[in-house]
């Protein structure tokens, strides 16, 4: 992998991530852009204890253009771009609306590849690693940052997930704080661990899952199951079988594996609803250990933390979208309509040939 960094006309930095060492990237941004103004607000609720992001620069983002105006396709001509070059492998850089910005975190772009009309499952493995090189770079060097406490790496794909731009792209979120999520997970892995004399809590839920009827998929290194209490119709949750608490953490044998393993698991995700459907809505959700703000979580760790990557669809049954109504989202109650067990099962059956 060959890293190149550069600047965009308005400072924002953009990464170019190459599979070729000789490749050379001097394209300059010849957009007349002005500065990047952001108003990215962190309000804690004070009944909850989380964190809400206030950003009003966000209303005019770009929406949906037509595929010849995409910002995330290399520049042509004089049709100009987000990314300046002509071509490219996999490029990561600073979002022009982000909803952290500043001493409030910040907000990176991913780019896939260049081809405006493919899709993640549809990339070759090579390709697929070099988004995983990619992820691991940005973590390492958005965790140095002084505002930086925890990084999301993450894929929307699909009009019904709100995707307002259709290239083939990710996001990555630098918080400034550790997510309610990932709070709720250490608190029950210190509450394990503390019940049980010092036993993992992300061991025993992925050793009772191994010997049961919910896994998806296993290889030498990674394993992928339905959770017992899956929120989501169709959800998969990836563990690599030796725990790390972040993508930095990977063997190489494991990150060797990782192209072939996940690209079947959204090959598949297409595959759950039946030929001629169009293409599954899907968010896939890297959880990784925060670098910071531990303290409050007696006793645990970084290392107490499993890497996992979290993928499920919106979508129910062909046609038909699961939506967060009054239980979801007035209590944070969740109610699954598809049994857990029927949707491993359904999982199994697509494999590939």
């Amino acid at each position: 992998m060959k890293k190149t960094s550069t600047r965009l006309a308005d400072g924002r930095e953009l990464i170019y991530y190459d599979l070729g060492d000789d490749t050379v990237r001097d394209a300059v941004d010849r957009r007349p852009l002005d500065a990047t103004v952001t108003t990215s607000e962190i309000r804690r609720d004070p009944l909850l204890g989380d964190s809400v992001a206030v950003a009003s620069h966000r209303q005019g983002r770009t929406y949906h253009p037509p595929a010849d105006e995409c910002p995330l396709c290399p520049s042509a001509g004089e049709r100009l771009s987000e990314i300046p070059d002509s071509s490219y492998d996999v490029v990561v850089f600073e979002n022009r609306f982000p909803s952290l910005a500043g001493d409030s975190g910040r907000c990176e772009v991913v780019c896939f590849t260049s081809d405006h009309h493919t899709s993640f499952a549809r990339l070759d493995e090579r390709q697929a690693r070099l988004v995983l090189d990619a992820w691991t770079d940005r973590t390492a060097e958005l965790s140095h940052l002084p505002s930086v406490e925890q990084v999301f790496c993450f894929e929307n794909r699909g009009a019904e997930i709100g995707v307002t731009l259709q290239h083939p792209h990710g996001q990555i979120y630098a918080y400034p704080f550790t997510t309610p999520r990932t709070s709720l997970m250490l608190r029950q892995v210190a509450a394990h661990k503390e019940a049980t004399g010092g036993e993992n809590l992300f061991d025993a839920v992925l050793e009772r899952e191994l010997a049961g009827e919910r896994i998806v998929l296993t290889s030498e290194h990674w394993v992928a199951f339905v959770p017992y209490a899956a929120h989501w119709p169709y959800e998969v949750h990836l563990y690599p079988r030796r725990r790390v608490p972040d993508l930095l953490g990977l063997e190489e044998a494991a990150r060797a594996e990782f192209p072939r393993v996940y690209l079947e698991l959204l090959r598949r995700f297409d595959r759950i609803f039946g030929e001629g459907e169009p293409p599954t809505p899907y968010i896939a959700a890297w959880h990784q250990a925060p670098f910071g703000g531990l303290e409050e979580f007696d006793g645990v760790t970084r290392d107490d933390f499993a890497l996992h990557l979290e993928l499920f669809t919106i979508r129910r049954t062909s046609g038909k979208l699961k939506f967060l109504a009054g239980s979801e989202s007035g209590m944070n109650v969740f109610i699954n309509d598809v049994p857990p067990e029927r949707a491993a099962e359904r999982l199994r059956e697509v494999a590939s040939s």
